[in-house]
């Protein structure tokens, strides 16, 4: 003789005891699982967090101070690429300050440049030796060691 299967589910193994709201003794109803995005897996190291990349007021002023300082040394070095100390032989100059017979403001022109006034016809490294004040107007500079003098020969008043 066969028995009848038992009511319900024949796969059950006992109540279910979420069923009634309560957990198994010992156990949280929702328990963390290892391995799952967020938790750390037990015994393993927490990873460090990335710091964050937010404009902070010293970044900023760091970098505002940087573009200064480049700023000042680009153009300290173009204002001063035109002085006297650059001249060669064959360039001509302009006085920028006509009046004063101990800063001339000498100023490396374009010969075809309506300020042009002389050309260098000589320049002497040596300032012991000056030039023949005959021919030539002369420049000398001494001191932050650029120590030369300049041979300056008058352009014609025709420009």
């Amino acid at each position: 003789m066969t028995t009848p299967p038992p009511q319900g589910n024949p796969f059950a193994q006992g109540q279910n005891p979420y069923a009634q709201g309560q957990p198994p003794q010992g156990q949280a109803p929702y328990p963390q699982q290892p391995g799952q995005p967020g938790f750390p897996q037990q015994g393993m190291p927490v990873p460090p967090q990335q710091p964050s990349s937010k404009w902070t007021f010293k970044k900023i002023k760091n970098i505002v101070v940087g573009v200064v300082v480049v700023g000042v040394v680009i153009g300290g070095f173009i204002a001063s690429r035109d002085d006297a100390n650059t001249a060669k032989v064959g360039d001509c100059m302009s006085i920028g300050n006509p009046d004063s017979a101990t800063d001339p403001d000498l100023e490396v022109v374009d010969c075809s440049d309506s300020k042009a006034a002389y050309k260098v016809a000589e320049k002497k490294d040596d300032t012991s030796t000056g030039c023949d004040r005959n021919k030539y107007a002369e420049y000398t500079q001494t001191g932050d060691g650029d120590n030369f003098t300049l041979c300056l020969e008058q352009l014609s008043a025709s420009k």
